[in-house]
């Protein structure tokens, strides 16, 4: 790729194509917003990164802090892998306890504890697990499917006094596209309320994406940390985590637990991420979420018109398809999909210029600077590849 506005990305010859990776999440207001660029450029001719707090970060915090429901304090790092790992080490040094439990198909970057049937790149890539990690690591990581109450309950019957914490993406954006079952993160509230353990929400993808104030804004299950990154950045490095005041003061100094960054909340990614969030909040969300719902819908109808199955289904400013006829709801119903199919119709989606991602294991982010031509020009292109691969 060499340039990218609005809701397109070119490459090195110059062919254009409508983007619905959006740097996998964070350019929710399209590339190169000119708000956002002049917020960069004055924050640049002022110096890259001083190793020391400015008024920029503190003015960000305050701001997710008014968003996030969940958010008392937080605390800005540069990745969503390192929020993830900031937060899970937190969780253990606040509850004393050292196992941790994920879902299967579930991504929280790559911290070695967390490369466990981690879905995504490791999943397209057939990797099992990953070469590089310890046994060790992993030792005190468990695993249980995406939508598993009953699966849940087991391992706390187990081993609920020995859990720090769980940690879940409210809406899976790793193995597909996949929506909390009915009473699921419900569960995963009173379970963690039972045993002492720590609720954990990866808003990584979901976070000002789904809703202004993430998954947990209109779910109404408050977790008690929440990490953050993507859209925080506005397309440059940045990250969070953050939640329960009584919990975030056992970061160091205040407490015993040591986390810190030199880059973390410089002051160019920070005046990125805080103009985003300050345009995000004059948006109208329900027209973005209008604007995929006719993007699924009308992939659906390509399909439905060739007689291939295919299900959809999206929520604010993310969607995901699968080449079967029903949406999945954990990671191994994404795996029975047909991905010999998918990639095909990624590859003809490429030639009408529609850039996909390029993996069936992934969800498709839309922004605001998408039209309703693009959308209507992406569904047509649907149609074209379609019958072609129908035969």
């Amino acid at each position: 790729i060499k340039k990218a506005k609005g809701a397109y990305i070119y490459d090195e010859d110059d062919n254009s194509y409508i983007d619905y990776i959006g740097s996998w999440g964070p350019m929710i207001l399209g590339h190169t917003h000119p708000e956002v660029v002049t917020a960069v450029k004055l924050a640049v001719e002022n110096g890259f990164s001083y190793g020391a707090p400015t008024c920029l970060e503190t003015r960000l915090v305050e701001k997710v802090i008014s968003l996030v429901p969940s958010i008392q304090k937080a605390r800005l790092v540069s990745s969503g892998t390192e929020a993830c790992m900031s937060a899970l080490r937190l969780a253990r040094g606040f509850t004393g306890r050292d196992k941790i439990l994920k879902f299967v198909g579930c991504y929280h970057g790559h911290g070695d504890m967390l490369l466990v049937q981690a879905g995504s790149g490791v999943a397209t890539l057939g990797i099992p697990g990953c070469p590089g990690v310890p046994k060790g690591a992993t030792a005190d990581t468990l695993t249980v499917p995406y939508n598993d109450l009953a699966a849940v309950h087991a391992v706390m019957e187990q081993y609920g006094d020995q859990l720090a914490a769980i940690i879940v993406e409210p809406f899976v954006g790793n193995a597909g596209f996949i929506r909390p079952q009915e009473g699921f993160l419900e569960g995963l509230r009173e379970v963690c309320d039972k045993s002492g353990a720590i609720l954990i929400f990866d808003e990584v993808m979901t976070g000002f994406r789904i809703a202004l104030g993430g998954a947990q804004s209109f779910l109404g299950v408050r977790p008690d940390l929440t990490t953050l990154g993507k859209v925080i950045g506005g397309g440059m490095p940045m990250g969070a985590f953050g939640g329960r005041e009584d919990i975030m003061n056992h970061i160091a100094p205040m407490g015993p637990v040591y986390q810190a960054g030199t880059l973390s909340g410089n002051p160019v990614a920070v005046s990125c991420g805080l103009k985003t969030l300050e345009i995000l909040e004059e948006m109208d969300f329900s027209s973005l979420s209008k604007r995929v719902s006719d993007l699924v819908s009308g992939l659906k109808s390509a399909a439905d018109r060739f007689g291939v199955p295919l299900s959809v289904d999206c929520q604010g400013g993310m969607f995901g398809f699968a080449f079967k006829d029903t949406m999945p709801s954990n990671f191994e119903a994404i795996e029975a999909a047909d991905m010999q199919m998918f990639k095909q119709f990624f590859h003809r989606m490429l030639l009408e210029g529609i850039y996909l991602a390029p993996s069936g294991y992934e969800a498709g982010f839309v922004s605001f600077s998408h039209s309703e031509t693009d959308i209507l020009a992406t569904v047509k292109a649907a149609e074209r590849s379609i019958e072609v691969l129908a035969g």
